[in-house]
């Protein structure tokens, strides 16, 4: 069956993934609070679209440092605990957001900004890890499925922040949506503190895994996954920045506004489980990933228009742009996760929790560095150039993403059939060799009996059976066989699929996080 069954749940699965869920909502609705409403409040305050867009780009920076070292402590601390905290700290900070209104000054009111961001990612950072690497380790044979599918009530969280968030802000202002929605993210994380399972049972086996990350990084794959990563979080935070500017000419209502920031999250709630099934099937997570750069491609070609296109901006052409645009970042973003964590077990890294904390700590801080580079570069872009010159930006990023992968594939492709050929090479030495030694034993043997059967008037030439283990000795002082099976065997490799072993994407072979560590 190509899904779990309701009844393969354990009771312990069932209670993270409804944690996780409540969790996962909550904490999008606060996120997505900041972009219809905060650009306008600053710009009151005298700040420009650089300054706000730093304001943004910040919290995406500290992610980027602050991940990996949860990462790599994630047993030491104990996923939850660090998720627990995370979500207290996040729900904190979006209610103090909210009383940013009551700041007189521009400097006092960036200063606090940043401040607040600051302290807010570090909780972020936080939340992500330990939930990342708990998803990897409750269901190791879905990963990709159950992690796209939480995704979906954190999309859903990006469509009830704005829409909700932007009714809140008719009613009682700047302030009323940060502290209603911040409270309910407070209130969802005791609920976790009390409900979620404790995943930290082994936490008395953690050990230094600061060279991990280095040696997961130095993986091909894995390095390109983590660009990818890049490339997709950039394009979410350059339209978090500039989105509201460039839809101004058409004088929307502040919910009319909202919803325009959710079609792309809508988008990428409703379509990513789709694109984790696939992944935890027969499609190469890389494969996935080139249909996912076109995506966005397509997406910021039409948001704008790009430039090269003879038309104004349209509502109905810019909506188009940001449904492709939530397909796409749905394609990349499952399909990194899943890549990255399954090429790691493939290239030897044990499978337990020591390294989902490392992937989940890669992934985090990746997007982060993307999330942080997006609204820094589009503030600047936005100022000099506008918006349909700047969205070229991202474009050109997505193109050459998708060549590297698809250059990627093709380089896959040709070793697996060099092994390929090597192995049939091998054994045809292999039987040539065998042929020759065996004639030669029964040719002796069968000399010798000849020339004493005189003394044994009966005897009859026995064929000498070769050693055990004699065919494998053969084998491997075969030339073409150096780099063949028997060699991998011999290095202690990990096998999880044909010709897998050395190269390519994880994603080829079904049940790699079954592989033994």
């Amino acid at each position: 069956m190509l899904l779990p069954r309701l009844p393969d749940f354990t009771k312990r699965q069932w209670m993270t993934i409804i944690t996780f869920s409540v969790a996962d909502f909550c904490n999008a609705i606060c996120v997505s609070l900041q972009a219809p409403f905060y650009p306008h409040e600053a710009e009151a305050k005298g700040a420009s679209a650089s300054e706000y867009g730093l304001v943004f780009g910040i919290f995406e920076l500290v992610v980027f440092i602050i991940s990996p070292l949860y990462g790599q402590h994630l047993n030491r601390i104990g996923p939850k605990f660090m998720f627990n905290v995370g979500t207290f700290t996040v729900g904190t900070c979006a209610i103090l957001f909210g009383l940013l209104d009551k700041v007189n000054g521009h400097v006092p009111f960036i200063v606090l900004s940043f401040i607040i961001r600051i302290i807010e990612a570090m909780g972020n950072a936080a939340f992500l890890t330990a939930s990342f690497a708990i998803i990897a380790k409750e269901f190791p044979d879905n990963v990709a499925t159950t992690f796209a599918s939480l995704e979906t009530f954190f999309g859903l969280g990006l469509i009830v922040g704005p829409t909700v968030g932007g009714a809140l802000y008719e009613v009682g202002g700047y302030t009323t949506p940060f502290a209603v929605l911040g409270s309910m993210l407070f209130l969802a994380a005791i609920l976790t503190m009390y409900v979620l399972p404790d995943h930290g049972d082994d936490r008395r086996e953690a050990k230094d895994s600061s060279g991990g990350l280095l040696r997961i990084v130095r993986i091909p794959g894995v390095l390109l996954a983590t660009f990818s990563i890049v490339v997709t979080s950039m394009s979410i935070g350059f339209l978090q920045a500039t989105l509201e500017p460039h839809l101004r000419r058409f004088g929307l209502s502040p919910v009319v506004l909202g919803l325009m920031f959710v079609i792309n999250g809508g988008t990428y709630a409703l379509t990513a489980p789709c694109f984790g099934w696939l992944c935890d099937q027969r499609v190469l997570p890389k494969a996935v990933t080139v249909c996912g750069c076109l995506a966005i491609v397509v997406g910021f070609s039409l948001v704008g228009p790009a430039p090269f296109f003879p038309m104004d901006t349209e509502l109905p052409v810019t909506i188009l742009g940001l449904v492709c645009h939530g397909l796409g970042i749905a394609a990349q973003l499952v399909a990194s996760f899943t890549d990255a964590l399954r090429t790691c077990v493939e290239h030897g890294f044990p499978n337990d929790l020591e390294t989902y904390g490392l992937v989940s700590g890669l992934w985090t801080s990746t997007f982060a560095l993307g999330a942080f580079i997006g609204p820094s570069v589009a503030g600047f872009l936005y100022d000099s150039l506008g918006f349909r010159n700047a969205s070229m930006f991202v474009v050109g990023l997505n193109i050459f993403v998708g060549l590297l992968v698809v250059g990627f594939l093709i380089a896959s492709r040709r070793k697996r059939a060099q092994y390929k050929q090597a192995e049939a090479d091998t054994a045809a030495a292999t039987a040539a060799a065998a042929a020759r030694l065996g004639l030669s034993f029964h040719d002796s043997s069968a000399s010798h009996n000849s020339s004493h059967s005189h003394m044994n008037g009966a005897a009859r030439g026995v064929p000498i059976e070769r050693p055990p283990g004699m065919q494998g000795i053969i084998a491997r002082n075969s030339y073409k066989n150096r780099h063949g099976t028997w060699h991998m065997k011999d290095s202690g490799a990990v096998f999880v699929g044909p010709y897998s072993s050395s190269y390519g994407s994880a994603g080829e072979t079904r049940g790699l996080l079954d592989t033994p560590a």
